[in-house]
């Protein structure tokens, strides 16, 4: 049985761009192995929390964040929201 070669994912510059390449695509003939799971933050935020902190723990808290690749703010969101769910 021949082994199907996978082709690689285009560079897509905007989500309109992005849109008609889906709209178009099989995606069954491209590699998604390198792609991660995200969430998306649809929901208003209409309430702040103001927290002091140990300098450390809120370094250690970015340091986490940029190992995530987002923003410290958005981790710390993600954090509470597996607290509480």
């Amino acid at each position: 049985m021949k082994t199907r070669r996978l082709k690689k994912m285009p560079s897509l510059r905007s989500d309109a761009a992005a849109e008609r390449f889906v709209a178009k695509a099989d995606l069954t003939e491209y590699d998604l192995s390198g792609f991660k799971p995200m969430r998306f933050e649809i929901e208003p935020k209409a309430a702040a929390l103001n927290m002091r902190l140990p300098r450390s723990l809120l370094e250690a808290v970015k340091a986490k964040a940029r190992a995530r690749g987002i923003p410290y703010t958005r981790y710390v969101r993600i954090v509470l929201e597996n607290a509480v769910t």
